[in-house]
């Protein structure tokens, strides 16, 4: 009884600010879903470096909430945290790239290692072993650790890139946004929807068990990295280094893709 009283009063909250433009109902459901912020810069902050602040990443999130708030049709009875989250995580996202918080050196380590996964990969035919990306890039074990470690957390949101479809001139497009069912009477939304929908489920297909049940867990059950260790039975370290190998892999993959498309 309690839950559907809540609920008529979101749905009246809804109704006041989408229909009569009430800013104060506005604020009120701002305060409402606050706490999906806190969820996402919570779940982003664990894999990200000390120097990076929550405070910052709920900052930014507060600006992904607003805009979900304003974009979003509650006439079409999608669930409105589903659709907030995406635009949550992806406003946090552009706050730390203007914030420039990974240094050149980290950036550069990662497209290496992007780069060497997609030619042994292309050669292989298959997903390259940790040994075999070791030799390609003359390092040690110890080293190539070193470097999934430092660079894990470029790789934190990577679903979310920005792309920019016609050089540094088009408006900026997140991959995310490519396959978001904003329309769902469109014929031409819903198959590119199911287009992009295949790709991405195809190139998590092909990567190695261990690390297609990490992308599984981490972004479809909701599972932090440490949750994830202890379901493998591993450490949070490892499962942190198979979350970066998984992303480098998939991004290489879409990266050939989105050169064919585009």
């Amino acid at each position: 009884m309690l839950a559907e009283k809540l609920q008529a009063n979101v749905n009246d909250l809804w109704q006041r600010y989408k229909e009569q433009e009430d800013i104060q109902a506005r604020e009120e459901l701002i305060v409402q879903y606050a706490s999906l912020v806190k969820y996402v810069a919570g779940r982003l902050a664990i894999s990200l470096p000390a120097n990076v602040q929550r405070d910052d990443l709920i900052s930014y999130g507060i600006f992904g909430l607003i805009d979900a708030l304003e974009k979003f049709d509650h006439t079409r009875g999608i669930k409105f945290e589903t659709y907030a989250i995406s635009r949550i995580k992806g406003s946090i996202w552009d706050g730390l790239r203007a914030m420039d918080w990974v240094p050149y050196s980290i950036r550069q380590k990662a497209k290496e290692l992007e780069k060497t996964y997609i030619i042994l990969e292309n050669q292989l035919g298959r997903a390259a072993t940790d040994e075999e990306v070791c030799t390609a890039m003359k390092i040690t074990l110890a080293q190539f650790h070193q470097m999934l470690a430092e660079t894990s957390a470029t790789s934190v949101l990577s679903l979310d890139e920005i792309w920019r479809l016609d050089n540094d001139h088009s408006d900026p497009v997140r991959l995310l946004d490519t396959i978001e069912d904003t329309n769902a009477s469109d014929p031409t939304i819903m198959a590119e929807y199911e287009e992009m929908k295949g790709i991405l489920a195809d190139a998590i297909g092909k990567l190695p068990e261990r690390e297609r049940m990490v992308i599984a867990l981490y972004y479809y059950e909701g599972l932090t990295l440490k949750e994830i260790g202890e379901v493998l039975g591993v450490t949070e370290s490892r499962i942190s280094q198979m979350h970066t190998k998984a992303i480098l892999r998939l991004r290489g993959r879409l990266s050939r893709i989105k050169k064919k498309l585009f």
